[in-house]
């Protein structure tokens, strides 16, 4: 039989573009130990782009934190907190993603 997951990571979204990961770190602490936040930035600009994942240290800590912290203001902004979706690998991204059909040209038409 298999296990379920435990889920530790989550996906908050919603931020307000001046939230700091020091700003996530002390509102998380408040469920439990977070082991690390990653902001989610623009390649080019690096700026941010108003998510984020924490990563906490047990389920129990981080299911409290869905529960505790979803819906909560922060820098005036009313954050989503969710369990992370797990990520996907090359292969299967690439398996998942539905074949386009190949468009065929047809020749011009000749005039006579």
């Amino acid at each position: 039989m298999k296990e379920k997951p435990t889920i530790k990571d989550l996906y908050v979204a919603n931020l307000s573009f001046e939230t700091e990961e020091e700003d996530l770190r002390k509102l998380f602490a408040i469920c439990g130990t977070v082991r690390a936040i990653h902001m989610i930035t623009d390649q080019k600009s690096g700026l941010s782009k108003g998510c984020a994942f924490v990563h906490m240290t047990t389920a129990v800590e981080a299911k409290d934190a869905i529960t505790t912290l979803d819906g909560t203001s922060l820098h005036k902004r009313c954050i989503s907190v969710t369990a992370a979706l797990p990520r996907k690998t090359a292969v299967t991204a690439v398996k998942a993603a539905p074949e386009k059909p190949k468009k065929t040209r047809r020749p011009p038409k000749r005039r006579k």
